[in-house]
């Protein structure tokens, strides 16, 4: 496995499917800063119309829908519809995740702790989702809500110190001791 972050504001997703599963998605996808996700949840609209700026379809997507469209997340449908999209993405040339069925994934999506743009995942290339569950809940134990304005001040911090023209080594060591001198980290 390779980590990558992808700019949801470059790289158009959607979402197929029904259930908590798929609401999980289109929230995640919604709070990592995308906003035109497309949504296909057959029977379902009303679920999802108020997460996502998005059209949301009474229906799965068809090759066209993925015009455009570079990852689809799949969740919540059966063997065979996830199948069938799985292998349809991929003839199209989209990456595809399917949740918790290994075989269907082009990617895997790590379990994440979010504070603000802090972002803290945890991941196991999809062989025990458990174990990331129970990794990220123990991070969101020690990371909580104040890391989102800790962010911020390191983020004006670093702005100010390379505006004075500090180089990055200087920016790095800097940070190093506003951090070690707020205790953050104890």
């Amino acid at each position: 496995m390779i980590p990558l972050m992808i700019d949801p504001a470059m790289v158009a997703m959607a979402v197929a499917g029904n259930g908590p599963a798929a609401e999980r998605r289109v929230t995640q996808l919604r709070d990592g800063g995308a906003r035109q996700v497309p949504v296909f949840a057959p029977g379902e609209v009303d679920r999802f119309g108020l997460l996502t700026d998005g059209a949301v379809h009474d229906r799965l997507p068809e090759m066209a829908d993925l015009t455009g469209i570079g990852v689809l997340y799949v969740a919540g449908l059966d063997r065979d519809a996830s199948a069938a999209l799985a292998l349809m993405a991929r003839e199209h040339g989209v990456l595809v995740n399917v949740e918790d069925v290994r075989e269907f994934c082009d990617f895997h999506v790590p379990g994440m702790v979010r504070r603000g743009d802090l972002l803290i995942t945890v991941a196991t290339g999809g062989q025990s989702p458990g174990l990331a569950r129970a990794l990220r809940r123990r991070l969101e134990s020690e990371f909580g809500p104040e890391w989102a304005e800790r962010l911020r001040t390191l983020s004006a911090q670093r702005r100010k110190w390379i505006e004075e023209g500090a180089d990055m080594a200087t920016v790095a060591q800097r940070t190093d001791a506003l951090i070690e001198k707020s205790e953050w980290l104890i």
